[in-house]
C-alpha cells in the first residue's frame, strides 16, 4: 500500500484525506448539541451520598433512556415529583393528577399539579439534593415555569439545594407579547415578564432568584448544568413532546399565538390529530378546513366543540421554517375569530380565563375598541425593551442580535 494512504474497510484513501475526515469528525463532535442532563460529568460527582427528589416527566431523558432509570443504578432516589401531565405524561391539560407509586420503578409519585401546587414539607423530608429536569416550550403561560417556581420557593425554605439540568427553549429566537401585571398573577403566569420570554428555564431559574421574585424574597441554592453549544437562532427539534397536545415543532410554535383561544369559544383542535395546528368554531364562516373534535383519551376528554361540525383554518400548508422566521406573536386568527363571532350578536367572546392568558386586560379591551394588531403590539413594545435589559445578567448563552 501506498505510505500516502490509509486502508479503510475496501478503500485506500490518501493520508491527508484521512486527516481532514477526522478533523471534521472531532469538529463536530465537539461542537454536539447537548442538554444538561446528557452531560453526566458534570453533576454526577454531585449526586454521591444524596437521598435525591426529582422533577420530571416524560421528556427527562438522555437519549431514548429516562433520567430516573439512569439515576436509579447508582444514586438513591427517594421521591418523584410530577408537574402538569404528570410523570409519565398520560394527562391532558388542566386534568387532576394523583399522587401514588409509579408502577414500573415502585418509586413514589407526588402530584405538584391540582390542589398541591407547591411541595409540602413533609414531602421534602428525607431528601437532601432535588433535580429539577423538564423541558419547556418558551411562553409564560406553559406551566412548567411555574412548577419550577414553587419547586424553588420550598426547597428554599426547607434549605435543600436544586439542581436544574437545563434544555433549549424551542421558542428562544424572540421576545413578545405583554409583561404580565401583578394583578392577574396565577399559575398561568407568576412572573412579571413577556408571554414569549426567549430563555431557558435554567436562564429563568437565576433571574427568580436574583430579582427575589420568589415569597418572602428566600433565595433558592441553585445549580444550573447548561446545555452546550444552544444557540438561540436556530432552530430546536424536540425529541419528545413536551405535552400531550403540543405533538410536534409546528405546534410548539403556534402555541403562543393560538394558546389565547382557550379563552374564547374558540377551537384550536383539541380532539384532532392537528392540535394547535388550526382553529374554528362551529359559528366560523369561510377557512379552508372542516373538523369535528372528538373525544380522545389522555389529550382531550371535552374538547370545545365537542362532536360539532366546524370551519376554520389550518396551517397544514404553512413551513415550519415559515413560522420560525416570523419571530412576533400573531394576533390576527384571534381578532378574526372575535370579528366573526361578533356578527353572531354574542357578546360573549372572552371569558375569565383569557385575561390570566394575556397577563392584563389591556388586550381584551383593546380587541373590543377594534384597535389593529399593528397598534395592539406597539403598545406592548416598551416593556419588552424593558425586559430585554433586565434579563441580560441572567442569560446563560449568547444573546439575540
Amino acid at each position: 500500500m501506498n505510505t500516502n494512504q490509509f486502508r479503510f474497510f475496501n478503500f485506500n484513501i490518501p493520508v491527508k484525506v484521512t486527516y481532514y475526515l477526522l478533523l471534521l469528525l472531532f469538529c463536530a463532535q465537539a461542537n454536539a448539541q447537548k442538554t444538561g442532563a446528557q452531560q453526566t460529568e458534570r453533576y454526577f460527582p454531585l449526586l454521591k451520598g444524596k437521598k435525591l427528589g426529582l422533577v420530571v416527566n416524560p421528556t427527562s431523558v438522555i437519549g431514548s433512556t429516562h433520567l430516573v432509570d439512569t439515576l436509579r443504578k447508582s444514586f438513591d432516589i427517594v421521591r418523584i415529583f410530577a408537574p402538569e401531565h404528570g410523570f409519565r405524561g398520560e394527562a391532558e391539560a388542566g386534568a387532576a393528577i394523583k399522587s401514588g407509586k409509579d408502577p414500573s420503578t415502585g418509586l413514589e409519585v407526588v402530584s405538584l399539579y391540582g390542589k398541591n401546587y407547591k411541595p409540602k414539607p413533609e414531602q421534602l423530608s428525607g431528601i437532601d439534593l432535588v433535580i429539577f429536569d423538564i423541558q419547556d416550550v418558551g411562553c409564560r403561560f406553559y406551566t412548567y415555569l411555574s412548577t419550577l417556581h414553587y419547586v424553588m420557593e420550598a426547597c428554599a425554605e426547607k434549605g435543600i439545594p436544586l439542581l436544574l439540568l437545563d434544555r433549549p427553549n424551542p421558542n428562544g429566537h424572540y421576545v413578545d407579547g405583554p409583561i404580565l401585571e401583578d394583578s392577574l398573577r396565577s399559575f398561568v403566569g407568576l412572573h412579571p415578564i413577556p408571554i414569549v420570554h426567549g430563555m431557558t428555564l435554567g436562564e429563568l431559574a437565576g433571574m427568580i432568584n436574583g430579582e427575589k421574585w420568589l415569597s418572602k424574597q428566600v433565595k433558592c441554592k441553585l445549580t444550573v448544568i447548561p446545555c452546550q453549544n444552544w444557540v438561540r437562532t436556530q432552530p430546536y427539534q424536540l425529541p419528545i413532546p413536551p405535552s400531550p397536545n403540543l405533538p410536534n415543532p409546528k405546534s410548539i410554535l403556534l402555541y403562543p399565538g393560538l394558546c389565547f383561544m382557550e379563552g374564547t369559544p374558540v377551537s384550536i383542535g383539541r380532539g384532532t390529530p392537528t392540535p394547535f395546528q388550526l382553529y374554528g368554531a362551529s359559528w366560523f364562516s369561510g377557512g379552508n378546513i372542516k373538523f369535528r373534535p372528538q373525544r380522545i383519551p389522555g389529550k382531550a376528554e371535552n374538547p370545545p366543540m365537542l362532536n360539532q361540525d366546524c370551519r376554520g383554518f389550518s396551517y397544514a400548508h404553512v413551513s415550519e421554517k415559515n413560522l420560525f422566521s416570523r419571530k412576533k406573536i400573531d394576533l390576527i386568527p384571534l381578532i378574526q375569530c372575535y370579528k366573526q363571532y361578533s356578527k353572531t350578536g354574542k357578546k360573549d367572546f372572552f371569558n375569565n380565563f383569557f385575561d390570566k392568558l394575556a397577563g392584563t386586560s389591556a388586550l381584551r379591551k383593546d380587541i373590543l375598541s377594534g384597535l389593529s394588531e399593528k397598534e395592539i403590539r406597539k403598545k406592548w413594545q416598551a416593556g419588552v425593551t424593558n425586559f430585554k435589559k433586565q434579563r441580560k445578567t441572567y442569560l446563560l448563552y449568547p444573546d439575540l442580535p
